[in-house]
């Protein structure tokens, strides 16, 4: 795999629609640093999940990382490659997911939507054993958090087998 090329893999929750009726997309940044990975954690609703969030009009998936870990984990970074595309497709939505493999190089102040100070969306540095533990309970939550761990647990192990294909 050279630094262009990514996977694209393709997860179906259930009923959706086909075509989807809508599609949001997403860029979402991986940073890991002794052993750990950056998840964004809801306190008021339990959920972990990688950062990231929507494109704006006229962003690139780069730039839609770079400012949603900003915003959202409060550290600024620099995507190195995007290794992963995940098309979710759910009964209401496509989210198509944009993983990039970031370098921390800095930290600011946290900027957060409504929506993640109402879902408590703090930055939490979780072993990546413990996150692949959190992720592979996908199957005992309620549906649209059961799509959201299968989506991050396909991107952790994903993660995991270019990383240590990189280092063989």
């Amino acid at each position: 795999m050279n630094c262009t090329d990514f996977e694209i893999l393709n997860q179906y929750s259930g009923a959706y629609a086909d075509p989807p009726e809508k599609i949001r997309v997403a860029g979402r940044g991986i940073v890991v640093e002794d052993g750990k990975i950056l998840l964004t954690y809801e306190t008021n609703t339990g959920v972990y999940m990688s950062p990231g969030g929507g494109l704006e009009d006229g962003e690139t998936l780069e730039a839609c990382c770079v400012r949603e870990l900003h915003e959202e984990a409060g550290i600024q970074i620099k995507p190195i490659k995007q290794f992963l595309r995940i098309n979710e497709y759910c009964p209401e939505c496509m989210y198509v997911s944009n993983y990039f493999i970031c370098e921390k190089v800095g930290e600011c102040k946290q900027s957060l939507t409504e929506i993640e100070v109402e879902h408590g969306a703090v930055p939490e540095w979780v072993e990546i054993e413990k996150a692949l533990a959190i992720f592979a309970e996908y199957p005992t939550k309620r549906r649209d958090i059961a799509s959201l761990y299968l989506r991050e647990y396909t991107m952790l192990n994903k993660y995991l087998e270019i990383t240590k294909a990189s280092c063989d």
